[in-house]
């Protein structure tokens, strides 16, 4: 039995348009249709990684609270079904995530008027999320920078810098906020932007909980505005965003502090290309994607000077 069948006896109606999308690196995704209506379905390659979190159950729990993401229509973690080891598959949202067109394009003009408090909004929304619901399979992120330092120490690769933004962190370490449901990767590339505004936020994945000014922090890291003038996804700033958040019902996150996630954020960022360049380095991945992302180590670098500056000048 071909996909076509497996998906036709899963959903019970009759499967039109269905063609494999380029999006995904660990999972395939396919666009089809059932009596009509549009879906995608992700499913997990053979063999592939099992996912770290019940990403349907965490879905439909975002949507429930009020979060702008597609609806859950069925999914299965058996690992002997049919249509593959695991599976998603949700209503089709239609819009742009690839971050060149929604900041450059025509079309997108009126979205980009209003991506940061959008952003404010899903955030708030996220964050307000109850977190007993999902507590049994998302981790709690007690300590980002120790997270960080042990994934960097086993790289074992000198970065002078990464070391010096380690320091500084240490040394500043704000508050912490009561930890709430986090997206992990709340970034350009990971929403869906339509012609009015944001229609999804896809890519849970690295979702957990922790404090709620990380995704905050991440949205600002210079690595997500393609080239953008704007420290918020290449469009907004980032006092628009607190504003925006804090309107939606977030706490107040001082400037400082969330410059404080900022530089964590790069440092994050740092260390994962440093991973993938040293998986490409040893032969674990042949990917190109790993090799090409893994020389991008020496622009977060930059780019913590960069945060740093006014430290550093003294």
């Amino acid at each position: 039995m071909n996909l076509e069948e497996q998906l036709a006896e899963e959903l019970g109606g009759d499967i039109t348009d269905l063609r494999r999308l380029s999006a995904g690196a660990s999972r395939e995704t396919w666009s089809f249709s059932v009596d009509g209506r549009p879906l995608i379905l992700q499913r997990n390659r053979t063999g592939g990684l099992t996912d770290p979190i019940d990403e349907p159950a965490l879905l439909r729990h975002a949507h429930a609270g009020g979060v702008t993401v597609p609806e859950i229509v069925r999914s299965s973690a058996s690992g002997d079904h049919p249509i593959g080891p695991s599976f998603t598959i949700s209503e089709r949202v239609e819009g742009e995530s690839i971050a060149r067109k929604i900041l450059r394009d025509d079309e997108f003009a009126a979205a980009r008027s209003c991506f940061v408090a959008d952003c404010g909004r899903e955030l708030a929304a996220i964050h307000a999320l109850d977190p007993a619901p999902v507590e049994g399979f998302l981790a709690l992120l007690e300590d980002p920078v120790a997270a960080q330092r042990s994934t960097f120490d086993l790289i074992g690769d000198p970065h002078p810098v990464f070391e010096l933004a380690f320091r500084w962190l240490d040394d500043n370490r704000p508050a912490m906020g009561t930890p709430t449901v986090v997206h992990g990767d709340f970034r350009m590339g990971n929403l869906l932007v339509g012609a009015s505004g944001l229609t999804a936020v896809l890519d849970w994945e690295l979702a957990h909980r922790g404090d709620p000014a990380e995704d905050l922090g991440w949205l600002c890291a210079r690595a997500w505005r393609f080239g953008g003038d704007g420290a918020v996804g290449g469009i907004g700033t980032r006092e628009d965003l607190v504003a925006a958040y804090v309107a939606a019902g977030g706490r107040e996150i001082p400037l400082e502090t969330l410059r404080w996630w900022e530089v964590l954020a790069t440092l994050r960022w740092g260390v994962i290309t440093m991973f993938m360049g040293a998986e490409y380095r040893s032969g674990a991945s042949p990917s190109m994607e790993q090799a090409a992302i893994g020389r991008r180590v020496v622009e977060n670098e930059y780019d913590i000077l960069l945060l740093l500056r006014p430290e550093l000048a003294a």
